[in-house]
């Protein structure tokens, strides 16, 4: 990855997490459809190593009860790896783990990716350590959030 393009993925999620800190949300807004931009996280995840757990289509779901809704995916993925010690930490963590983004089109046709902000987790847990954790868990989904969600 480029210097710019490192530059702009942190400038992103830094801006969407002050956006979004007061409820826990970081959401980026996307340039592609729902379906490429989880199409494009799971490319990501699968570069960097990571489990794909489950891409669960909501719309679909609701489709086959004859319901509506507009487009809404997640996507559940993690490492045992960097997941372990955020349960070693905080054993209630386990209730926010796997990891999960929700890549959703809202009432304006615009698509956005949202995780849970491993910041707010922490106080949430009330993790007294774990910060190299944290900030690596940051880190990561900031780079494939701004990546799946921009050119």
């Amino acid at each position: 990855m480029s210097i710019y393009r490192f530059v702009l993925c942190v400038f992103i999620s830094v801006f969407t997490s002050m956006a979004n800190a007061d409820n826990g949300l970081v959401s980026i807004k996307s340039n592609f459809t729902v379906s490429e931009t989880g199409s494009r996280f799971e490319q990501l995840l699968s570069k960097k190593g990571l489990t794909l757990f489950n891409r669960i289509n909501h719309s679909s779901n609701a489709a086959s009860v004859d319901l509506k809704l507009r487009p809404t995916e997640v996507i559940i993925f993690g490492n045992p790896k960097v997941g372990t010690p955020l349960m070693q930490c905080s054993q209630t963590m386990a209730i926010d783990l796997p990891q999960k983004v929700l890549i959703f089109e809202d009432e304006n046709g615009q698509v956005w990716l949202t995780y849970n902000d491993p910041v707010y987790l922490k106080r949430r847990h009330k993790i007294e350590a774990c910060e190299a954790v944290i900030t690596k868990v940051s880190k990561v989904l900031n780079i494939l959030s701004a990546s799946a969600a921009s050119h």
